[in-house]
């Protein structure tokens, strides 16, 4: 397996990726390809001992900064999302991953490797850890404007991913609205809905509206919303899973009973941040694209690079992207 690495994307470019890739190289034995500035790039490798064959250095001089307009980064053909994207076209790779612009990623994705047949609308996707195991949540920042078809093709590309990257055997998908009744919400939510019902006629397993609290209730596997309400759920919570452990931290410091009991709970207290830490799921998936992408949050740590890598991976060896064609067909 090939994938290619974004050496220059993220807050911390390039030492976090690069020290991602060599992780990744160590502990999974995937070919990883870092595009960027050769120079910097290889002046970071130096620093590590690592399998000579399992690295792979491809120059890309131009570099693309995280609030850089996309039209933009569209003009810079010698950026290290360019250039990987090639790789990927030519069929000299067979993933990317990067912690670099989101905005840019997607609009260069779209036009280097186009949309899947039938997909209107990529949408970028992310995990999210419930009561009883994980939420797919989609789309969370790609298209903040939808029609309710899009919520359909959502559903569609949502259910594919769950039941064959993550795992879920028959993925329950939820709608996300302000209530359980199918009168609830407003037009959009409404008409996608009536859709999403008729598609649950074909086989799709959409069993109704998903509240807000239903994202870590466990009772979904998969939440479909537009791109502005799910980034809106998704900052909400990142930041309360960083408070929550802010908190945590600082009751037991401040007290010498909660010290003592702190290290019997260890074991309890490591497996809590284990999952509420984004970087155990690496990235977000952009799907509905004709290639396994994933974006990393900006400030992705070597974990979180490695861990990306490794879902780009799974991605890649689902063969993922017929399943999603294949039922965009089937559900219309």
């Amino acid at each position: 397996m090939r994938v290619v690495l974004d050496a220059m994307g993220g807050d911390n470019a390039p030492q976090v990726p690069v020290r991602g890739a060599v992780q990744a190289a160590k502990e999974l034995g995937v070919e990883v390809i870092l595009t960027g500035k050769r120079e910097l790039i290889e002046d970071e490798l130096s620093k590590y001992s690592y399998s000579g064959n399992l690295i792979k250095v491809v120059d890309a001089p131009e570099s693309i900064s995280m609030d850089e307009q996309p039209s933009k980064a569209l003009k810079k053909k010698n950026s290290s999302v360019h250039v990987g994207m090639s790789l990927i076209k030519n069929k000299e790779a067979d993933a990317f991953v990067s912690a670099g612009n989101t905005g840019a990623v997607m609009a260069i994705s779209v036009f280097s490797l186009g949309r899947l047949k039938g997909v209107e609308r990529p949408a970028i996707s992310t995990v999210l850890p419930n009561l009883k195991g994980h939420t797919f949540l989609l789309d969370v920042g790609a298209n903040v404007d939808c029609k309710p078809h899009h919520l359909l093709q959502f559903a569609v590309m949502g259910e594919a991913y769950a039941k064959y990257v993550l795992g879920d055997e028959n993925p329950r998908i939820g709608l996300l609205n302000i209530g359980e009744e199918e009168t609830k919400g407003n037009e959009l939510t409404k008409e996608a809905y009536k859709l999403l019902k008729k598609a649950s006629e074909k086989g799709l397993n959409f069993v109704g509206n998903a509240e807000g609290r239903d994202i870590y209730s466990g009772d979904f596997d998969v939440i479909v919303c537009d791109g502005f309400v799910g980034n809106v759920a998704l900052k909400l919570s990142e930041s309360l899973a960083k408070i929550l452990a802010k908190i945590l931290k600082e009751e037991i410091e401040n007290h010498f009973i909660s010290r003592l009991g702190a290290i019997t709970l260890k074991p309890a207290i490591k497996s809590f941040k284990k999952r509420i830490d984004y970087a155990e799921w690496g990235g977000a998936p952009l799907l509905g694209v004709k290639a396994p992408v994933i974006i990393s949050h900006g400030s992705s740590n070597a974990k979180a690079i490695k861990n990306a890598i490794k879902v780009a991976c799974q991605f890649a060896e689902s063969n993922l992207n017929s399943y999603i064609e294949k039922n965009i067909e089937k559900y219309g």
